[in-house]
Formats: C-alpha cells, sequence, structure tokens
C-alpha cells in the first residue's frame, strides 16, 4: 500500500527587526514643525492685514495737508468734524438700532424655526431645508425691487423698521440652519427626562435647552448684528431722510465726484469699525465655538 507523505511544514517567518536609529540623528515627527515655518507666513499675513488699518489712522489723526508717515501731532479734527458737521452721531444712533433689533428679531425666528427642524419630522422638511440652502445662492440686490414694492405698499419707505424686516429676512436662512444643527447635537433625552419631571416642552426648551445653545445663539446673533451693521444697499433704498441714514451710507455720502475728504473718510471708517471690533474682541470665544458646532451635522 501506497501512502501519501504530508506536505512539509513552512517555516514560521521570522520577526522583522526594527531598524535602529542611526547615531547622532534625530527622528523628526511630521508635527515637529520648524517655527520659523509657522512665524513667517503668519507674519507676512499680518503686515498685509495691518497696514490698511495703520493708513487709515494715520488720514484720521494727522492734520490736513500733512504729508508725515507719522501722526504726529495728531489732531482730532477729523472725528469732530464727520461726528458733528457730517452727522455721524445720528448715523451712529441709527446704526446700533438696526442692528440690535436685527439680532434679536433673526435670534427668535431663527430659535423657533431652528427647533422646528431639528425635533419634528413632516412631509416637506427635506424641501423646505433645501429651499433655505439654496436661498444664499440669491444676492441681496435681487431682492430690492420686490421689497421696495411691498415696504410702499405697507407706507414703511424711509422708516427703519423696513431695513430691519430686510436684514432679518436675509439673515433669516442661514440662521436657521445653524440653529437647527447645534439643537441636533444636544442630546434629546435630556428634553424626555425633562418631561418625565412634568415639564411641559416649552419649558423643558426653556430649562435644559436653552443653556446649552449660549454658544450657538452668540454666534448667530453677532453675525445678524455684524451683517445689518455693514449693510449698505437695504438702508441706501429704503431711506429717503438723511436723519434716518446708517453709517455705510453716512459714508458714501463723505465721497463726491469732484473731491474725497480723505481725513473725514478715514475718521468715519473708524467710528464704522471700532464696535465691530469689540463685539468680536468680547464674544470670539463663543463665536468659534458656536459656528463650529452649527456647522456639525446632524
Amino acid at each position: 500500500m501506497i501512502t501519501k507523505e504530508a506536505p512539509a511544514a513552512a517555516p514560521a517567518p521570522t520577526p522583522a527587526v526594527p531598524e535602529a536609529p542611526r547615531p547622532g540623528r534625530k527622528r523628526q515627527a511630521w508635527d515637529e514643525v520648524p517655527r520659523w515655518q509657522i512665524y513667517l507666513p503668519l507674519g507676512i499675513y499680518l503686515v498685509f492685514t495691518l497696514i490698511p488699518f495703520y493708513w487709515i489712522l494715520l488720514f484720521a489723526l494727522r492734520p490736513t495737508g500733512s504729508t508725515s508717515l507719522v501722526p504726529w501731532p495728531m489732531t482730532t479734527e477729523h472725528f469732530e468734524k464727520v461726528w458733528t458737521d457730517r452727522g455721524f452721531g445720528t448715523y451712529f444712533t441709527n446704526s446700533v438700532y438696526v442692528g440690535l433689533a436685527t439680532l434679536v428679531m433673526t435670534t427668535l425666528v431663527a430659535l423657533a424655526g431652528g427647533y422646528a427642524l431639528a425635533r419634528f419630522d413632516f412631509r416637506i422638511k427635506r424641501g423646505f431645508m433645501l429651499a433655505l440652502l439654496c436661498s444664499q445662492f440669491v444676492p441681496g440686490a435681487l431682492l430690492l425691487v420686490p421689497l421696495f414694492e411691498i415696504f410702499a405698499e405697507l407706507q414703511m419707505i424711509n422708516s427703519l423698521g423696513s431695513v430691519i424686516i430686510a436684514e432679518t429676512v436675509f439673515q433669516l436662512p442661514l440662521s436657521i440652519i445653524l440653529i437647527s444643527n447645534f439643537i441636533k447635537n444636544v442630546p434629546y433625552s435630556l428634553e424626555e427626562a425633562a418631561w418625565v419631571d412634568g415639564c411641559g416642552r416649552f419649558r423643558a426648551f426653556r430649562i435644559v435647552v436653552l443653556p446649552l445653545l449660549r454658544p450657538g445663539l452668540i454666534a448667530v446673533g453677532s453675525f445678524a448684528f455684524v451683517h445689518s451693521w455693514n449693510h449698505f444697499l437695504f438702508a441706501l433704498m429704503f431711506l429717503n431722510n438723511q436723519s434716518k441714514q446708517t453709517i455705510p451710507v453716512g459714508l458714501n455720502s463723505l465721497m463726491s465726484a469732484d473731491s474725497v475728504d480723505l481725513g473725514a473718510l478715514a475718521a468715519g471708517g473708524i467710528v464704522a469699525a471700532v464696535p465691530v471690533v469689540i463685539v468680536f474682541a468680547f464674544i470670539q470665544k463663543w463665536l468659534i465655538t458656536g459656528f463650529s458646532a452649527g456647522a456639525v451635522k446632524g
């Protein structure tokens, strides 16, 4: 009887011995970047960013007719001119009113709409979200004619209320999307636990969910305030009386076809920029947290 021999077992592979580092040479990790490669691009970017601001300060603080590259001796004549003679005190008050009202209205409506999109299911939910996203591709200039006709019928032309409503409508799509995504990140079980304890839906939302939405609300509100503060078209089209104008329109009035008062224009630009810089300086932490959390897909 012929028997077939079993094939011999293959020898086990010898484990690879890691190569010992060469003496006198240190292996560098990918994340260990030399500092000059970080500071050099940041320094170049900082120079290109700060030069325009220095140029504005130079024109705003040096006397009229001076060609010095250093604002010395300093003068405040340009600020006094734009604040009193050019009516920037009134423009500033109107801009603050429009910005704060837009902030409040946008935040409240976006909070209600975002909660509905995050917690309820309905047939046209996907279509509604698609419409909100598509509305971001529509430039504000295309809304001027229909909005002007609507406000004319409502007799709201030359009223700050027309600008507030237009700014709120323009800010709502993005604000609703951000708030909706932020609410989705809040566990639904927290609301359910509050319902078990006897809270209604509104009270559970106010006690449990709303405190967790603070970064998102600050981000949405600050974005609405800054946009309404800097927006030019709506105030230009809907406001005819000079006493109702806002700061962007006031800056435009400093430029004429014949000449431009650079000192007054620079001083007006600083008046317009300082409130925005202060707002961002105080809410920078909440702003970054809010936008990053609102951008996460729920």
